[in-house]
């Protein structure tokens, strides 16, 4: 239920944003497109940092592990928003993200530098973890430090449209790897890139080494800005909080807004948010299978086409609140994921989309010899034919419908009606791809897929803009929900444990929740071999965000954050 807020003056409304504060948005924001660089250059190449730190083990292990690191710097984002979100309330937000932002740079400079597992041996991987633990600890601190100093800095009426140019960090961020990463990629020939022949380094560790001049360009920034008004003024009142950990935490009233921020805005945000940008992106590699440069390519489009949206509804915002458009965000992305992923499947790879329609696969089986395949983490162990058989059949995006056979029955894969005989896992891989082909499944290299040959070859590519467009769709779904979401949770609580408080959700919502959202929505998928299931991840994760955000969300954008006291305020 709605708890009232703390209206600020007309006066205050009226007043417009001084050069000096517009310096402030321009140089938070910058800073933070640096971080996200920094923290998504890993999963744009968790592939070859599979390759070049986890190179003892076969290759879906070691894919496994480079994606399982990937998800370490997620896992801790919590903890760090704990940490700096406590420093940040009891210090000031400047010094903060100062901190954070060292560690983040160096974090990453040093993954450049990394020998890698054939020149150290195991101690190379653990190095590795660690540094993206450090990425992980200091975004958790970064975001929600740049979010309150620039709400804090903005004038009442208009911090939806100001915080909104954070919003835009994190997109650009990953635009940014992207472009740098197939930008060293054309110049420098896949050889080149991934083990520096022909170069005296390999081209993966470049976009990692020029984030110390990134982390340069953002310390002077930083150095430059002045503290956030609201804490100058709670500091010289004398009205800090002492602990804001258990003042955030440990008092229910903040406790219970806490809870309600989570669950009525964040999680929806996040499931929105990874789906449009993480997991439309691993649906083109893995279940699609349209190249590495076409399927970033794409990406790319989409995300220069939609970042706009940013701006737009975090403008729309001021006017009309922040909780219909992150709400309605939430709703229309769940109810319209099913025909866009399969228009997307249709437009990028017609043939496949056929061959789901009309290529019928079986896998019929005593029931007792089939378990679970369910594996979000990648560490399980197949040794039924029956579980074996299902992964094959997902690793390689072929659906397939599970029959009971009567107990004692050995099992038994067709392809419209042909048996394809199981003998090992190896065997059964090669020849249950030959008969899907056959049967209609397009090969590799099938010309009816969508395939560019640059960035801007794809505008003049019909079939590539059909699919921007699609992609672009589900962009600005994103745009949608996280355009006005800093907004909302800086209003959500008082200043004196506002970096805290505000924090941890975020970073629970789109650590956990979002971050973990490609790799489960995959493991779905396998598990039941329809390649649209785990889109039911952030379906019902939007739809549970749009029930209790419609319920329990108070409406924030006409609160006066310097005055509000906290959800107990009257």
């Amino acid at each position: 239920m709605a708890t009232s807020a703390t209206l600020a003056p007309p006066a205050a409304r009226a007043r417009p944003m001084t050069r000096e504060e517009k310096k402030v948005i321009l140089a938070s924001s910058l800073g933070t497109v640096f971080e996200w660089y920094d923290f998504y250059l890993y999963g744009s190449l968790a592939a070859i940092i599979g390759a070049q730190f986890f190179s003892a083990f076969d290759v879906n292990t070691r894919n496994i592990f480079a994606l399982l690191a990937f998800a370490a710097g997620f896992l801790v984002r919590p903890f760090g928003a704990l940490v700096f979100g406590r420093i940040g309330d009891l210090v000031g937000r400047k010094y903060t993200f100062l901190v954070t932002i060292m560690i983040m740079g160096l974090s990453t400079f040093l993954v450049g530098l990394l020998p890698s597992y054939a020149a150290i041996g195991w101690i190379a991987p653990v190095i590795l973890i660690v540094l993206r633990m450090l990425q992980g600890l200091a975004l958790g601190g970064e975001y929600g430090g740049a979010a309150v100093y620039v709400a804090e800095h903005a004038p009442v009426g208009r911090r939806g449209f100001y915080t909104s140019w954070i919003q835009t960090t994190a997109t650009v961020g990953l635009l940014l790897s992207l472009v740098v990463i197939l930008t060293l990629r054309l110049w420098m020939g896949e050889a080149g890139f991934q083990t520096g022949e022909g170069y005296a380094i390999a081209g993966w560790r470049i976009p990692f080494l020029l984030s110390i001049v990134l982390l340069g360009i953002s310390v002077w920034i930083r150095l430059q800005m002045q503290e956030s008004p609201a804490f100058q003024k709670m500091k010289e009142e004398g009205t800090q909080s002492k602990a804001p950990l258990s003042e955030a935490f440990g008092q229910w009233a903040n406790a219970r807004m806490v809870i309600i921020a989570l669950l009525g805005l964040v999680v929806g945000q996040a499931v929105v948010w990874y789906t449009g940008q993480f997991y439309a992106l691993f649906f083109l590699q893995s279940i699609l299978k349209i190249d590495l440069l076409t399927s970033n390519v794409l990406i790319a489009w989409s995300l220069v086409l939609g970042t706009g949206g940013f701006i737009l509804f975090g403008w729309l915002s001021d006017r009309i609140g922040r909780k219909p458009i992150i709400l309605g965000g939430c709703l229309i992305a769940a109810i319209t994921y099913f025909p866009l992923f399969s228009a997307l499947t249709s437009l990028a790879n017609p043939n496949y989309a056929k061959a789901l329609e009309t290529v019928k696969i079986q896998v019929a089986a005593d029931p007792a010899t089939c378990g679970s395949v369910f594996d979000p983490v990648g560490i399980r162990t197949f040794t039924s034919p029956c579980d074996i058989a299902r992964r094959v059949l997902s690793q390689q995006a072929l659906r397939y419908e599970k029959v009971d056979a009567p107990a004692g029955s050995p099992i038994k894969v067709t392809v419209n009606g042909k048996e394809v005989p199981y003998t090992d896992a190896a065997g059964f891989t090669r020849a249950i791809a030959a008969e899907a082909t056959a049967a209609g499944y397009p090969a590799a290299n099938d010309p009816a897929k969508v395939k560019v040959s640059g960035f801007f070859s794809a505008i003049a590519n019909p079939q590539a803009l059909s699919v921007i467009l699609v992609l672009t769709v589900m962009v600005l779904y994103v745009t949608a929900v996280y355009g006005p979401i800093a907004a909302a949770l800086v209003e959500f609580f008082p200043t004196r444990i506002r970096y805290t408080a505000m924090s941890l959700p975020y970073h629970i919502g789109n650590g956990w929740f979002g971050g973990l959202l490609p790799a489960t929505s995959f493991a779905l998928v396998a598990s039941t071999g329809d390649i649209y299931f785990g889109l039911w991840y952030p379906i019902i994760f939007a739809m549970m965000t749009f029930v209790i955000g419609l319920l329990f969300v108070p409406e924030t954008k006409d609160r006066d954050i310097f005055s509000y006291q906290g959800a107990t305020a009257k």
